[in-house]
């Protein structure tokens, strides 16, 4: 199937497809006698891994790291718990972060009920030492 076909098939653009040939995540395909890129089954079903991955905020490395290891089945796949672990870590530090967000924001967005920007208690806060 050519790009586009691809694309359609994985619910992925055609600029994202071709930055993952890019950075090294999916194997660059061969052409066509037209010059048109050509892929296959595997093509899409490794797409729709890094999509799922990549819905799951995983960094590029790490589906690289993924996709390394899918080549050894028999291997433990304590690396990739590990990886899951990490990424759950990551995330719930997030969202510790984005709580404490909300809250300054929530505060902020609280603290002004002036009418000029003169007196705004929001830029004054912002601009505090």
């Amino acid at each position: 199937m050519r790009i586009s076909e691809l694309a359609t098939a994985t619910q992925t653009s055609v600029k994202t497809i071709r930055y993952y040939e890019q950075v090294g995540l999916i194997t660059k395909t061969t052409r066509s006698d037209n010059g048109y890129r050509q892929y296959g089954d595997k093509d899409t079903k490794t797409l729709i891994f890094i999509r799922r991955c990549r819905a799951l905020n995983m960094a590029i490395s790490d589906i690289k790291q993924l996709l390394l290891l899918q080549q050894n089945p028999a291997a433990s796949c304590e690396a990739v718990d590990s990886m899951v672990k990490k990424q759950l870590d990551d995330i719930r530090q997030q969202q510790k972060e984005l709580a404490l967000l909300e809250h300054t924001l929530s505060s902020l967005a609280a603290s002004c009920a002036n009418q000029k920007i003169e007196d705004c208690c929001i830029l004054s806060q912002l601009q505090a030492n």
